[in-house]
């Protein structure tokens, strides 16, 4: 599959990923995370799942979610409707 970088300890997940999943362009990715219409969670594995991470994205109700391990190579990515968060 693709790479998202590893950034310390973090992930930096290329615009044209997070374009493809919401139908947007990157451009509005960019706007979007700048202006928090985007959201983005990372959890870390635990027990089995140690060396693996959950990096969730969420937009105008729709989420993508990438499974990594821990050199950033994307081994499942899923995405599903979300309810959009109460102002």
């Amino acid at each position: 599959m693709t790479q998202i970088d590893r950034d310390g300890a973090g992930f930096v997940v290329p615009a044209p990923l997070l374009a493809k999943a919401f139908g947007l362009t990157e451009d509005q990715v960019r706007s979007a995370m700048r202006d928090r219409s985007m959201t983005s969670q990372c959890e870390a594995g635990v027990d089995a799942d140690i060396g693996r991470w959950r990096l969730t994205f969420r937009h105008s109700g729709r989420a993508c979610r990438f499974t990594v391990d821990d050199a950033g190579t994307i081994l499942s990515r899923s995405s599903f409707p979300v309810r959009s968060p109460s102002p």
